[in-house]
């Protein structure tokens, strides 16, 4: 694992380390990590929904289309189990 070292004001610092302490993470080093795979999460959820707006016109989004969706989800459902 590679080592990389931050400078924080104080009111960061403070910052980091209460909410180390409030949510159960051993040292900051493990919230930073969290903190880091959550923006990778939320820039990828970005890429796809920007990929999605440019691949052109979607379906119509009535009774019928939300139906097809929970049999999908339903199908999912039981293949997992």
């Amino acid at each position: 694992m590679a080592t990389m070292n931050v400078s924080l004001p104080n009111p960061l610092k403070d910052f980091v380390e209460g909410q180390v302490s409030e949510r159960g993470f051993a040292t900051s080093s493990e919230f930073v990590r969290d903190l880091i795979r959550d923006e990778q999460a939320r820039t990828e959820l970005r890429g796809l929904i920007l990929a999605g707006m440019k691949s052109g016109h979607g379906s119509e989004m009535d009774d019928e289309y939300f139906d097809r969706l929970r049999d999908s989800v339903d199908e999912t459902e039981t293949d997992t189990q």
